[in-house]
C-alpha cells in the first residue's frame, strides 16, 4: 500500500507564490503567500531567505516548466522546422484564451520589480536567451539567412502576442502574430543585412 506524503511548507511556498503572483503580480502581499500556503512566516525565511528569494525561484521554476513546453510543442509538430516554429503561435492562440491567462508572467515581473539587482531579472533574462536559442534552432535548420536575429525578432511576435493577449483579446493578437512570423520564415533567401528594416509584403 503506498503511503501519500503530503507537500512540505518549501513547496507549498512555491506552488502557492506561482499561483498568486501570476494571479495578482508579484506585489502580493506575503501574508497572502502564508496563508494560501498554510505556512508560518519562518518558513518562508528559513526556505528562501525572504520574499525576493521566493520569486526568484518561482520565476526559475516556471521558466523551467514553460522552456520545457516549447520544446515539447515542436516536437508535437513533427521534423519539419517551419511547422514547429508556427507551432508555438498555434499554442500560443489556446493559451491566451484560456480563462486564467493573465498575460506574460516574465515580462509582467521585469515592469513591477522596480530594482535593478532583484535575482528575478537574471532568470527572466536567461529564460528569454534560452527559448531564443531554441527558436534559432530551428531557424537554422530551415535555413534562415539570420537565424539569431530572426530568432530575437520571432521572440519579439511571442511578447507581443501575449502582452496584446492580456490586454486586446478582441483584436486576436496571436493570429497576426503568426501571419507575420510566416513571413519572417519566408525570408531564406534573403541575404541582407539583418539590421536593416525588413520590408514585408502586404
Amino acid at each position: 500500500m503506498s503511503i501519500r506524503t503530503e507537500p512540505g511548507p518549501r513547496e507549498r511556498l512555491l506552488e502557492a507564490a506561482q499561483e498568486l503572483t501570476y494571479r495578482h503580480g508579484v506585489g502580493v502581499g506575503v501574508d497572502a503567500l502564508l496563508k494560501s500556503a498554510n505556512v508560518a512566516r519562518r518558513s518562508l525565511y528559513e526556505h528562501f531567505g525572504g520574499k525576493d528569494g521566493l520569486i526568484a525561484e518561482v520565476l526559475r521554476r516556471s521558466a523551467a516548466e514553460d522552456e520545457a513546453g516549447y520544446e515539447q510543442t515542436m516536437r508535437a509538430a513533427g521534423d519539419d522546422p517551419r511547422e514547429r516554429l508556427l507551432a508555438v503561435f498555434d499554442k500560443l492562440a489556446t493559451v491566451v484564451t484560456e480563462p486564467n491567462f493573465r498575460g506574460c508572467r516574465y515580462l509582467a515581473a521585469d515592469l513591477a520589480l522596480a530594482d535593478p539587482a532583484h535575482p528575478g531579472h537574471a532568470i527572466t533574462r536567461r529564460y528569454r536567451e534560452r527559448v531564443s536559442r531554441l527558436l534559432a534552432d530551428e531557424l537554422v535548420r530551415l535555413g534562415h539567412p539570420h537565424p539569431a536575429h530572426a530568432a530575437d525578432q520571432l521572440l519579439l511576435l511571442i511578447d507581443g502576442a501575449l502582452a496584446a493577449g492580456a490586454t486586446r483579446p478582441d483584436t486576436n493578437p496571436v493570429l497576426s502574430a503568426r501571419e507575420l512570423a510566416e513571413q519572417l520564415l519566408a525570408q531564406r533567401g534573403n541575404q541582407d543585412d539583418p539590421a536593416r528594416p525588413t520590408q514585408l509584403a502586404p
